[in-house]
């Protein structure tokens, strides 16, 4: 059996004034190598949304550089149009990253055929192995499970990361991986069916919770890996129970944001107009963090 990853959709840190912050990133870069996980760069939970074509370059550059090959990157080049996108995977392809996603585009309506064209357009830029993004509660576009397995035929693209949050939709990526022989892996999102992905042939997870808990995530993959299942399924609850207790307060990658803030000041508040922070909000989020016994790493 192939081992399964888990990557972390790593936070972007800001300082005070917005700017983007590129020491303390790079610390939560150290900080999720050293526990064992690997890296998705400039995705939803990292506001790739609120960053400038420069800023989403030189961040790639920063964690590549600060990773140095001890795990794995990929980095999101996805834009609404398919030229941008283009522009940025051609960036990230000459910086030397493990993988480019590409998330759908969003604000534009696209068609299946449209998705298929861009997909097609971006993968045939670069030679870095290309994963579709699928988050349509954001972006308002779905890649259709056949989409997907007309996408897997072609030769640079590599995979999906699957954020819908629908397990007959998994299964059906799942099921397109299967029939590929190994062409077309499949990386879960939602962070209460890492342990459900693994068992049934995901090659990984692509977390945003594993900002806040990465050694739990880490331990959960390392026990899957070794087949110590009940200890797998031991770490999984306690990654779904922080998740319920956390994503029942908002928005999921704000939450994790602000919990991470409040364990460590560094990553600062995301650029607006992003949720402003809440000090009753914030007391909540205390609350939950020391009730799964995760204590400020700095004071």
């Amino acid at each position: 059996m192939t081992a399964k990853e888990s990557f972390v959709a790593l936070v972007t840190c800001f300082d005070g004034d917005e700017s983007l912050n590129y020491a303390a990133t790079r610390a939560q870069a150290r900080r999720q190598v050293k526990a064992g996980n690997n890296i998705l760069c400039a995705g939803t939970n990292g506001d790739f949304t609120a960053l400038t074509f420069a800023e989403k370059v030189r961040l790639c550059a920063e964690v590549v550089d600060e990773v140095a090959g001890r795990a794995k990157v990929i980095v999101n080049a996805g834009m609404p149009a398919t030229y941008e996108t283009v522009l940025l995977a051609k960036e990230f392809d000459r910086i030397g990253v493990d993988g480019i996603a590409v998330i759908t585009p969003y604000f534009i309506s696209c068609t299946q055929e449209g998705l298929i064209r861009h997909f097609t357009v971006v993968a045939d830029a670069v030679a870095t192995p290309v994963y579709l993004y699928d988050i349509p509660a954001r972006t308002q576009n779905h890649i259709e499970p056949e989409t997907a397995r007309l996408l897997a035929h072609h030769g640079n693209i590599a995979g999906i990361k699957d954020s819908g949050g629908a397990e007959a939709t998994l299964e059906a990526y799942l099921a397109v991986s299967r029939d590929s022989n190994g062409a077309f892996d499949v990386y879960s999102g939602p962070d209460s069916l890492v342990y459900w992905a693994f068992s049934n042939g995901a090659r990984g997870c692509i977390s945003g919770l594993g900002n806040v808990m990465p050694e739990t995530l880490a331990a959960l993959t390392r026990a899957f890996n070794a087949g110590d299942l009940a200890e797998a399924e031991r770490q999984q609850e306690t990654f779904t129970a922080l998740r319920k207790d956390l994503y029942a307060l908002g928005y999921p990658p704000a939450m994790v944001k602000r919990a991470l803030y409040l364990m460590d000041r560094s990553v600062g508040a995301s650029r607006q107009p992003a949720l402003a922070p809440d000090p009753a909000q914030d007391a909540k989020i205390a609350a939950i963090l020391a009730a799964h016994g995760l204590a400020p790493e700095h004071a």
